[in-house]
């Protein structure tokens, strides 16, 4: 290794940090490096001096020699100069957002990125991405409707919600159809500390019912009552009910979707019979904006996603029951989506 050919002002710097009692001891060691090399002394006298290797030699000799005094302290060894905040959020954030994995992955990982980037750490992506609310391991899914029409059934829906006819009732009406009793083969392991709920993988099938409800607006209320069947018979035996729950002559607004079973002859034929019933239905691929299907995904998941049931008859007094205690205590829903000019809205995994 020659002489390092340092400068005047070099070798005071060098010569001072050497000396020094403050500077930190990986400094001075580096300096006496640089100053021992420039004194011409051998690898192995400098390895014995300063009890370093063959490789500390190699690496800070060669910092110096590119970078001079400045690479002497400005980093320590192999790690990448750092970047300015908004340049590296600006770099973190394109490649997120504009462009795919190049090993054909649908979506990043935080440790895929910061190999891709090369010189950005794992813990530097997450921050950013937590920081700006990006989140790739998440997928959500939407439903946009092409009903022509999607305004004015919107608004007409929307307006029962915030301002309904007074001394009306309005009830939100739909069946969640083919609800399946479903039993396990294998014993359930319930709850316990440091374990989780378990169920056998296999299962028996009982049957399936269908369960209608309708959701009263003002009052959380929820009428329920189940079929083997969801024809428009059953649709209309359940009106019938509901209507007769009513005082008579109430009038009485059914918010209903927009599918075949709910537009028959039979369904026209039990409105002219009750001329103080009117259905109102969503646009098509709307059903969101039909409350009682924010009930139903809670039946969902409190008895059906998890439920056994070794019978129909087992799964009908189980839905029943739920209702029964859900009207204990009804809530009405907070309606707060007031634009029928949106048609996209999120779809929950149920």
């Amino acid at each position: 290794m020659g002489k390092m050919n340092l400068t005047e002002t070099e070798r005071e710097q060098l010569l001072s940090a050497a000396r020094s009692r403050t500077v930190r001891a990986a400094d001075v060691r580096r300096a006496k490096l640089i100053l021992m090399l420039e004194d011409g002394e051998s690898r192995d006298s400098i390895m014995r001096t300063l009890g370093c290797d063959s490789r500390f030699i190699t690496r800070w000799s060669g910092r110096f020699l590119s970078e001079r005094l400045s690479g002497m302290y400005a980093r320590h060894p192999g790690r990448a100069p750092k970047q300015p905040p908004a340049r590296l959020e600006a770099r973190v954030l394109n490649r997120s957002l504009k462009h795919k994995p190049a090993d054909g992955s649908t979506h990043w990982s935080s440790y895929k990125l910061a190999a891709e980037l090369g010189d950005v750490s794992v813990s530097a992506v997450q921050r950013i991405w937590r920081k700006h609310g990006i989140k790739p391991q998440q997928l959500e899914r939407h439903m946009v409707s092409n009903d022509p029409d999607f305004e004015a059934k919107a608004a007409d829906v929307i307006g029962l919600y915030l301002n309904p006819p007074a001394h009306a009732a309005v009830f939100c009406v739909d069946e969640k159809t083919a609800i399946q009793a479903l039993d396990r083969k294998d014993r359930m392991l319930p709850l316990s500390p440091g374990r989780a709920e378990s169920h056998g993988f296999e299962y028996k099938r009982n049957g399936t019912l269908s369960l209608f409800a309708a959701f009263n607006t003002a009052t959380g209320e929820v009428f329920g009552k189940t079929a083997p069947r969801h024809t428009s018979e059953q649709f209309v035996a359940f009106l019938t009910d509901v209507v007769a729950s009513e005082p008579k002559r109430r009038e009485i607004h059914v918010i209903c979707d927009n599918v075949s079973s709910h537009k028959t002859e039979r369904v026209a034929d039990f409105l002219n019979a009750h001329r103080n019933v009117r259905l109102h239905f969503t646009p098509t691929y709307s059903s969101w904006l039909n409350q009682v299907e924010n009930w139903f995904s809670r039946i969902q998941r409190d008895v059906i996603a998890r439920g056994i049931f070794t019978s129909v008859k087992d799964l009908d007094r189980k839905l029943m029951h739920y209702i029964r205690e859900h009207n204990k205590n009804p809530k009405p829903v907070k309606w707060k989506y007031d634009d029928p000019s949106r048609r996209i809205r999120p779809v929950q995994n149920q």
